[in-house]
């Protein structure tokens, strides 16, 4: 027996349950490393007529912005409306906050198909809010409100959760310190509280926007027009099949992740200058 497969050997020996996980994991991995491979050599490099022709295709372009715009929509208001919600549960104990929570993750539980009757129900014409909205101008059938709502009920959970973990794990000592200095209650929020938590708001708000962007069953029922990227997705796929819906899925990835790659090293910049005291 050679030296090198005694060490290989010995190796293998003490690191297997490290090895076992890493192949059970790597199946994880395989499945969305091949799906993406398989798009783009197909839609992409064997099909770059087409998708070439997507790229100066407005009704692709305006359906890609409008998809990232009302998820910004979206974002901003979960943002607005759930960090004082998540701070509540996460520092005030009171009857009901069990239940509440619960509340809060059903978006997250229910298929998309029902959060997106759920919407309709309420929001048509004919709804509960829709209805008297209508008699002001603002409706919500097939119109960006109504993407922008159906974006907003599956995807603040996140945010909300995010947020809710960004302030428990700040230790209260903080808010009392700004208390003794003669702070009250709103200023050791805006001066103390979400200095200190901004990250974990700011990685919810990336988070809820992706989650927006990626949305297609709660959008479909209230407001298939006007199309948003996933649903054209759709529409293409049944009318193009493959060919004519995969360049769009692949572009609609690439600016995805162009995004989401720049906001990370800005991230990762402003925390650098942070730690090295140049951000004050």
């Amino acid at each position: 027996m050679t030296k090198k497969s005694t060490k290989f050997k010995r190796f293998f020996k003490s690191n297997s349950f490290l090895i076992f996980f890493s192949i059970l994991g790597s199946f994880l991995l395989l499945l969305i490393i091949f799906s993406l491979v398989d798009i783009f050599v197909r839609s992409l490099i064997l099909n770059i007529e087409t998708f070439l022709a997507v790229l100066v295709d407005g009704i692709v372009l305006k359906s890609i912005f409008l998809t990232f715009y009302a998820s910004f929509l979206a974002t901003l208001i979960a943002v607005m409306f759930g960090t004082p919600l998540s701070y509540m549960i996460a520092r005030y104990d009171f009857k009901g906050k069990s239940f509440i929570e619960s509340i809060i993750n059903v978006p997250l539980m229910i298929p998309h198909s029902v959060a997106g009757l759920l919407i309709y129900s309420l929001f048509m014409r004919r709804g509960v809010i829709g209805a008297p909205l209508k008699q002001i101008g603002i409706i919500f059938e097939d119109s960006i409100w109504g993407i922008v709502v159906a974006l907003l009920f599956v995807s603040m959970p996140i945010f909300i959760n995010n947020a809710k973990d960004g302030f428990k794990s700040l230790n209260p000592h903080f808010e009392r310190v700004a208390y003794s200095l003669g702070a009250n209650q709103r200023q050791a929020f805006i001066k103390v509280v979400l200095p200190l938590t901004k990250r974990h708001i700011f990685t919810g708000a990336i988070m809820c926007w992706a989650r927006g962007i990626s949305e297609f069953g709660a959008v479909l029922l209230i407001a298939y027009y006007p199309m948003i990227a996933p649903i054209l997705v759709y529409y293409r796929f049944n009318t193009q099949g493959l060919e004519g819906s995969g360049a769009i899925a692949v572009l609609l990835i690439i600016l995805s992740l162009i995004i989401f790659i720049i906001l990370y090293f800005l991230t990762k910049e402003r925390e650098f200058k942070e730690e090295n005291g140049e951000i004050q």
